[in-house]
């Protein structure tokens, strides 16, 4: 991907989904050519002079200030997560960082050990790019056996955007369709010259006109916790609580877990899976 594009495509899109009445602004004439602010306005804002910021937009990060991007972050009213993936793709990346990226990532034999113990807890490991590393049995009940595809199958964006069963398993599947999205938007902007993670956009921007639509919002956000409900083949309805933890000795790697509110009745039926015997060929979804 093209780092200078989407440097030039995010600000663009922040631009547009601001008026001049977001930010205390008088509206100046009433047609505008384009949505959202104009360039003049949003240099007034950020403290810099339209040159600038027009070379920024056109892709031109270099030596850019850090006190420029925040005042600029500041002026399109980014969140702190907008904020560090418009710093991610206006500095240059190291070349060491830039190799990092097409290295396979492994999940240590200790963490899978963990996960496996965690008795009627669903949980998995991501790394980079949204792979699924490693799972335990009940999330494989849950989700699907990610086991049981090739290893280059076993990513999240693929199953959610590709695999059929994905909509009826995900209650809100637009709301989930748009986190992972967003999260590779995060991704990119941190390893913009990842082959892997290239290949993986241009399949699903050529399969699923979804994550097309999606992709070109360039909405970036990083929910570490939250609310799923899950339509499951056979126990039902779920609603589980899910937190995502960074592991900092194994980079770009998290642990995702799930759990039921205690006494719920997603916590019976959570309950009622874990029981159920399931061999790893019977497990709903991957017949």
């Amino acid at each position: 991907m093209d780092q200078r594009s989407e440097l030039s495509e995010f600000l663009r899109s922040r631009r547009a989904r601001l008026k001049p009445a977001d930010v205390d602004l008088p509206e100046l004439g009433r047609h505008r050519r384009v949505p959202g602010l104009r360039r003049e306005e949003l240099a007034q804002l950020a403290g810099v002079s339209v040159a600038y910021y027009t070379r920024l937009e056109q892709g031109n990060g270099r030596n850019v200030s850090t006190e420029v991007l925040e005042a600029i972050a500041r002026a399109l009213r980014l969140s702190d997560t907008e904020s560090a993936h418009l710093t991610h793709l206006a500095s240059p990346k190291p070349k060491k960082k830039r190799a990092a990226a097409s290295r396979p990532q492994r999940m240590r034999a200790e963490l899978q050990h963990l996960i496996d113990a965690m008795d009627g807890v669903p949980a998995y490991v991501l790394g980079r790019r949204l792979d699924v590393l490693g799972s335990n049995r009940l999330a494989r009940a849950l989700f699907g056996d990610f086991n049981a595809r090739p290893p280059e199958e076993r990513n999240m964006a693929r199953l959610v955007f590709l695999d059929p069963n994905s909509r009826d398993l995900y209650v809100d599947w637009e709301c989930k369709a748009t986190e992972l999205v967003s999260t590779l938007r995060l991704c990119a902007g941190c390893y913009p010259d990842d082959p892997q993670l290239s290949a993986l956009v241009g399949e699903l921007s050529v399969k699923s006109e979804e994550f097309r639509t999606l992709w070109a919002a360039h909405t970036v956000q990083d929910k570490g916790h939250g609310v799923k409900r899950l339509r499951h083949p056979l126990v039902g309805e779920l609603t589980l609580s899910y937190e995502t933890m960074q592991l900092p000795a194994d980079h770009d790697q998290s642990l995702v877990t799930f759990h039921a509110e205690p006494g719920s009745a997603s916590a019976e039926t959570l309950r009622l899976l874990a029981a159920w015997g399931l061999d790893e060929a019977s497990i709903p979804g991957e017949a």
